[in-house]
């Protein structure tokens, strides 16, 4: 039987795939990556061997060609390793700032890195937020100059995932100082002169993916590290915000899964009051309704995956499931954590991690509030 009414046997496949490979290769050494704050880049490239890098990856360079039903598949999986610094880790090189060059790149660019971004020799890293500009894109500082046969770079980034050991920076800079739009993107290796790791950053979750804060002072890159059409970089990184939204929606969904049967397991087995607390309706019943509200948001993204792959707008719709469905992803684990009791505070608990793991998705790749002003702005009649 299909999962959804949106599988396809290839999809199946994808996904069970996935999750049998997390839960061989990931999920026993999470804890480890954890305390190191990193994943390790053999586990990548494994993955590359295997494909799973490559399926949005257009046919002709060599990739799987695969629409955003497959990315919506493979972040749920993912989500099934419990780690969510983990699958984060991945999906921003494959879904949030690899996509930047498969949009714009030029034949020598899609020939330089594409290969080895699909077997995991390379990883990737999109620099678009700052200290003082988040979800509004418009508003970076980080500013290119042109100088002589390139660009003269200066300028922060602020929470930058992938960015501490990755290897192709994609960093967003404004370009036309008279347009509010006026933005471009570069591709930036780590060891160009005045690029530096300002700080790895310390976070309440997400502790096995590298995140940094960027300084770029006076960094020239050559005219073939432009990435698209000068100053049309803001309406370039726009292409892939409902494909970035989902794949956390995904992931969450992934994860909220795996804690409910968790949790369901726990309070099945855990003696108390002369029974079980399973046998306890108020347990029970809500955990009937934290899979009932999972079960939904997983539909609707879904559902929002195919209208784009149909060739459709789905910002309404998918603005809409990244709002209601990251904060139904915190409802659940915050219930999860309820219910297994002292246990679920102890950091020896899968849940206590992935309810902090949770906190971020309501923030990043778009805040609620500002999804839910994208749903509103399309509502109006």
């Amino acid at each position: 039987m299909l999962r959804n009414a949106y599988m396809t046997d290839e999809l199946e496949a994808i996904h069970d795939q996935t999750v049998e490979f997390v839960s061989k290769e990931v999920t026993p050494h999470g804890d480890a990556w954890e305390e190191a704050g990193k994943v390790p880049r053999d586990v990548l490239k494994k993955m590359g061997d295997l494909g799973m890098l490559s399926l949005r990856v257009p046919e002709k360079h060599g990739g799987l060609g695969m629409g955003m039903l497959a990315s919506a598949t493979f972040s749920e999986a993912l989500g099934a390793s419990t780690y969510a610094g983990f699958d984060v880790t991945v999906l921003v090189h494959t879904d949030m700032a690899g996509p930047h060059l498969l949009n714009s790149g030029n034949d020598e660019q899609l020939a330089q890195y594409v290969p080895s971004m699909m077997s995991g020799e390379l990883i990737t890293a999109i620099a678009v937020s700052e200290p003082d500009a988040g979800s509004d894109v418009a508003g970076i500082r980080t500013s290119a100059v042109k100088d002589g046969d390139g660009w003269r770079i200066n300028g922060r980034k602020m929470f930058i995932t992938n960015a501490v050991y990755g290897n192709l920076i994609i960093v967003a800079a404004r370009t036309d100082p008279e347009n509010k739009y006026g933005i471009s993107m570069f591709l930036v290796p780590p060891e160009t002169e005045g690029f530096s790791v300002a700080s790895k950053l310390d976070k309440h979750g997400w502790r096995c993916s590298d995140t940094a804060e960027l300084v770029l002072d006076d960094v020239w890159v050559s005219d073939a590290q432009l990435l698209g059409t000068p100053h049309r970089g803001f309406y370039e990184t726009m292409k892939n915000f409902q494909n970035e939204r989902m794949v956390l929606v995904g992931m969450g969904v992934g994860s909220a899964q795996a804690a409910i049967d968790m949790t369901n397991s726990y309070t099945q087995q855990r003696q108390a009051f002369g029974g079980h607390l399973y046998d306890l309706g108020a347990i029970r019943q809500r955990m009937a309704m934290n899979q009932a509200k999972v079960d939904a948001v997983r539909a609707s993204m879904y559902h929002a995956a195919w209208i784009h792959d149909q060739g459709g707008d789905n910002v309404k719709e998918m603005s809409g499931v990244k709002a209601w469905g990251c904060e139904v992803v915190n409802q659940v684990m915050y219930d999860c954590v309820q219910f297994h009791g002292g246990m679920g505070y102890m950091r020896e608990s899968a849940v206590e991690r992935m309810a902090r793991d949770a906190r971020i998705l309501p923030i990043g790749g778009g805040a609620t509030e500002v999804m839910l002003e994208e749903v509103a702005k399309r509502s109006i009649i």
